[in-house]
């Protein structure tokens, strides 16, 4: 009796362990400006760091494949710059280059592949650029 339950309870600890798992996905990363706020211009160099929520911790080889400037927070979504990728400057740090003309607020809108998710990864960062 004590083995068939010791066998149910290893089961089902595999179970609990393998649901945990399938359950991660795409939702457990997030994206969030390394500077929050920054002079406006041209060729400015916009730092976002993509974390684990769980452990919060930097996650480093993603690919980018997707980015987005605009200013939308500020109900001109159809005012778009230009985003060049940049080297990363730290693990989990990914830069881009573009302009933000304007003092106001800016979204950044990216999309990344990260190693061992099947689901995109995909984030929108708030940062405001100031005279």
């Amino acid at each position: 009796m004590t083995a068939k339950f010791s066998t149910a309870a290893a089961c089902a600890a595999a179970l609990t362990l393998f649901a945990t798992a399938a359950m991660a996905g795409a939702g457990d990363y997030a994206f969030e400006p390394k500077t929050p706020e920054m002079k406006k211009g041209d060729d400015v160099t916009v730092a976002i760091r993509l974390t684990h929520k769980t452990t919060g911790k930097p996650v480093e080889g993603a690919v980018i494949f997707k980015s987005r400037v605009d200013m939308a927070p500020d109900n001109m979504a159809d005012m778009v710059s230009p985003v060049t990728a940049l080297p990363s400057p730290e693990p989990g740090v990914y830069a881009f280059k573009t302009d933000l003309p304007m003092a106001g607020r800016y979204q950044i809108t990216l999309s990344a592949k990260v190693q061992g998710e099947p689901e995109t990864v995909t984030g929108k960062v708030i940062v405001k650029a100031f005279k």
